[in-house]
């Protein structure tokens, strides 16, 4: 692959050791270099509210339009109760308004979770690939969770101890590449 992609990486946990900062930091490392990430917060735009469209707050207009801008999003997300998280959603919420300037259409998506338990983050990315279709989103095809077996399984910094998980984020991020370079407008 001869272009870089610019994609945006939003996690959306924020806690002290979160597996899904590491999880990101991780796919960050084994990914193709044709894929140019950059971190996007999304905690400082207050939960959606219409009532708002007319003047939007100036971090939800930056977010729009890093959105708008990137070639790609790569969404990494914990799972909570069956679902993402809240700040995640209000992220999609925002950049999806107002009606006529949804910045996720034909957004190329890729998403990522992780946790401690068995089914990782099936339900969560589940409903996440529901959300982004009905926004028409391109959604990487597969899920991609990670079960933490070993609190060291990937460090703070995203190094991978287990070779395993290391060659399934490889196969991951080169599956990303290919699916962004193939999907990109020319």
């Amino acid at each position: 692959m001869s272009q870089t992609f610019d994609v945006v990486m939003l996690v959306a946990s924020r806690r002290t050791g979160s597996l899904n900062e590491r999880l990101a930091r991780a796919i960050e490392h084994t990914a193709p270099k044709s894929l140019a990430f950059e971190r996007v917060s999304m905690y400082e735009m207050p939960f959606y509210d219409g009532d708002l469209e007319g003047k939007r707050p100036e971090a939800v207009n930056r977010f729009a339009a890093r959105i708008q801008k990137a070639d790609a999003v790569c969404m990494v997300t914990p799972e909570y109760n069956r679902s993402i998280p809240a700040v995640l959603k209000n992220a999609i919420d925002w950049a999806s308004k107002p009606m006529g300037h949804n910045m996720w259409r034909d957004k190329i998506v890729a998403m990522a979770g992780a946790s401690p338990g068995a089914i990782g983050t099936a339900v969560a990315q589940q409903h996440l690939r529901q959300i982004m279709s009905i926004l028409y989103a391109h959604v990487l095809p597969g899920e991609i969770y990670i079960s933490f077996k070993t609190p060291d399984m990937i460090d703070a910094d995203g190094n991978i101890a287990d070779q395993s998980v290391k060659e399934f984020l490889t196969a991951f991020g080169a599956r990303f590449a290919h699916y962004v370079e193939r999907m990109h407008p020319r």
